[in-house]
């Protein structure tokens, strides 16, 4: 299952018009006046990039690409509306099933991508949120390392990952972010002291920056897990994935 890529202007604008959720990226070419495509692409809520015409050139060779190429992923994102009525459609529903969901905050490399995609449908999630810009792709590399996990739960790209936490909140989630250094004044807990029993969404850091001041701020909580030995951190798909099973864990 290979990343597709649409060449020329009349192609990726009529991808997009399609909107099927599978478009990643539009690129486009320094100085190309290609003004349709970048309005298909924000009525996409696609992100576009310019780039030197080498990058085209790399990513379509030997094709006349007319300054505009667009990367699909193999697999469709979800529309998060849907996928949140798909996994509790009111809040009585969400208190009932106490769903598990994973939210990524700039997420960079697509080994670690796939890797907690592969956590999340071993430890039950309903499903993952991604922000639509500084993001890993949902490439075929991805889709290779989640060992076909990124074909089996919804995953849903938003334009505002903290509004869309708020949003939970007010569906009723409790909003866990993964963090091994809390603040003064920051509600803090263990993965092991947490009450897990509740419809939550675990957010989960850049593999570097960790939680964006923002994303941070909407958390209820903080989460960490001690270390025993002389590391300060795990990578961030061990450290999801120890997440997400103190989460089952620790459920009724």
């Amino acid at each position: 299952m290979d990343t597709q890529v649409i060449v020329g202007r009349n192609p990726v604008r009529e991808a997009l018009a399609r909107d099927n959720g599978r478009i990643e990226k539009v690129y486009v070419q320094k100085g190309a006046q290609v003004g349709d495509v970048r309005a298909a692409a924000k009525a996409a809520r696609v992100p576009v990039q310019t780039v030197p015409i080498q990058k085209l050139d790399r990513l379509a060779p030997k094709t006349t690409h007319q300054g505009v190429v667009a990367v699909a992923a193999p697999v469709a994102y979800a529309d998060v509306a849907e996928m949140l009525h798909g996994v509790a459609p009111d809040r009585d529903t969400v208190k009932a099933a106490k769903p598990i969901l994973v939210a990524l905050d700039e997420i960079e490399d697509p080994h670690n991508f796939g890797a907690i995609l592969r956590s999340a449908v071993a430890a039950g999630a309903a499903g993952v949120l991604v922000p639509e810009r500084r993001m890993a792709p949902l490439s075929a590399v991805t889709v290779k390392a989640s060992a076909g996990g990124a074909l089996r739960l919804p995953i849903a790209r938003v334009p505002n990952l903290a509004e869309t936490l708020l949003g939970l909140k007010e569906r009723s989630y409790w909003v866990a972010g993964l963090a091994g250094d809390p603040q003064p004044g920051e509600q803090a807990a263990t993965v092991w002291d947490y009450d897990w029993d509740r419809p939550v969404c675990l957010v989960v850091g850049n593999e570097g920056r960790g939680l964006r001041e923002r994303v941070r701020s909407v958390c209820d909580t903080l989460v960490s897990i001690p270390m025993r030995g002389p590391m300060e951190s795990l990578n961030a798909s061990v450290a999801t994935g120890v997440a997400l099973f103190a989460a089952t864990r620790g459920r009724a």
